[in-house]
């Protein structure tokens, strides 16, 4: 019988009691995890899995298997991190976020599960992905998403086995836990691989460290510009490998290397069965989305949102900017343990001015407005910095200086996205 504490527990009230009860916010390791889904028999929540890891580009590739799997009329469900406003992003069933009573459900038995002695400490993480798991089994799903958190090795979506798993890119971020080179961050993200399943590397140049291990295992690598090509044509593109291609339309989703995720979800589908039409694959592709990916709120000035928060998604994101120049003023808003300079120094040329704000809710991650102009002004000069409280703040004197035909870029992390959007009241929507 539940006690009456558990029983009054709200979402929120959950999600308070996880960052309380382990040490760590970050605490990599399958022990834990697994011993506690052991203890809650957990299965296979779908005929079908498809584990999508990587540095940059997996909750865009996330949506792409999800769009144009729903479009075959496929049931998923679809476990995507962190979320940008609400916690309910997190876990999708048939394009719908999931309902607080059935987050409490999930919690309530992870919980019983985790006290019988020896009681375990799980992460909020840990929490999540448990939760996620357990009510995706509870809808008659034929296919399940899961985005890997953080590496993809020690993480938590390892309790499911992938029929598929999903490599977009990789690049530095993350190293305190990763590793400080390509080669050993490749190898952590290899850990979704599995013995004799497909294994899908969305990038053209693949660390040797995850092809190395997909060869030991068995597993057939599916090369993204080798084993299927991508054709840039003129208002669309062509998805191709030996014997099969489609011209699609140019994806909903804005910036360049939209077309690679398209591609590395295609081929992870491709990959898994042969019941998805080409009319599924168009129809995913074009009506995919994902906020705080170069989304772009209409008014005058123009407002885009996204989430780039390392030196690789910055360089996508400057490639974004020279292709459409306009004069333009950053709010910027980043965490401490990111690469600033680097990230500052990739997208100097395309900005304008750079309003800097703080963020004040990321725990020991947190980084003031003040803290991050040292960082910055070590790359722009300072008549091109201004210093803010917060995103709000930021952004309100953003919108003060622009002109109509002018835009403003507010990225640096989803802390920062989601402040924005909650100061311009806007709701997150995906599919």
């Amino acid at each position: 019988m539940r006690d009456n504490v558990q029983m009054t527990r709200t979402l929120n009230d959950w999600l308070d009691y996880q960052l309380q009860i382990h040490p760590k916010s970050i605490d990599m390791g399958l022990d834990r995890v697994s011993e506690v889904a052991r203890r809650l028999d957990i299965k296979k929540p779908a005929a079908r899995v498809i584990t999508v890891g990587g540095t940059n580009g997996k909750g865009s590739t996330v949506a792409f298997i999800e769009a144009i799997a729903s479009a075959a009329g496929w049931k998923v469900g679809a476990y995507t991190s962190p979320h940008i406003l609400f916690y309910n992003e997190r876990v999708r069933v048939n394009a719908r976020d999931a309902e607080d009573e059935e987050f409490i459900s999930a919690f309530e038995k992870i919980e019983a599960a985790r006290k019988i002695t020896p009681e375990i400490p799980l992460t909020y993480f840990e929490f999540g992905t448990l939760a996620a798991v357990i009510i995706f089994a509870e809808h008659d799903l034929d296919l399940v998403i899961l985005e890997v958190g953080l590496g993809g090795r020690l993480d938590a979506t390892q309790i499911v086995e992938p029929d598929v798993a999903v490599i977009t890119t990789v690049d530095l971020d993350h190293q305190d836990y990763l590793g400080t080179d390509r080669e050993s961050i490749g190898f952590e993200k290899a850990g979704i691989i599995r013995a004799w399943k497909p294994v899908v590397f969305g990038e053209k140049d693949p660390p040797s460290s995850a092809l190395r291990r997909a060869y030991e295992l068995g597993a057939t690598a599916i090369r993204g510009h080798s084993d299927y090509l991508i054709d840039r044509l003129e208002n669309k593109w062509r998805w191709r490998e030996p014997g099969y291609e489609i011209e699609l339309p140019m994806p909903g989703l804005a910036a360049p290397v939209q077309l690679e995720n398209a591609a590395a979800a295609i081929a992870a589908l491709r990959a898994l069965s042969d019941e998805i039409d080409d009319a599924a694959i168009i129809e995913g592709v074009r009506s995919a989305r994902v906020p705080g990916r170069l989304q772009k709120i209409s008014g005058q000035p123009e407002i885009v949102l996204d989430v780039a928060h390392n030196p690789q998604a910055a360089a996508q994101l400057s490639q974004w900017l020279l292709e459409h120049p306009k004069t333009t003023y950053a709010v910027f808003a980043a965490l401490a343990d990111k690469e600033i300079e680097a990230i500052v120094s990739v997208l100097r040329p395309s900005i304008d001015h750079w309003f800097l704000a703080g963020i004040d809710d990321a725990g020991s991650r947190n980084l003031t407005a003040a803290e991050l102009k040292k960082r910055v002004g070590a790359t722009v000069a300072e008549p091109a910095l201004s210093q803010h409280a917060g995103v709000a703040e930021a952004l309100q004197a953003a919108q003060q200086r622009a002109k109509p035909d002018e835009r403003i870029l507010v990225f640096g992390s989803f802390h920062t996205v989601a402040a924005a959007l909650m100061a311009l009241k806007i709701r997150p929507v995906t599919l």
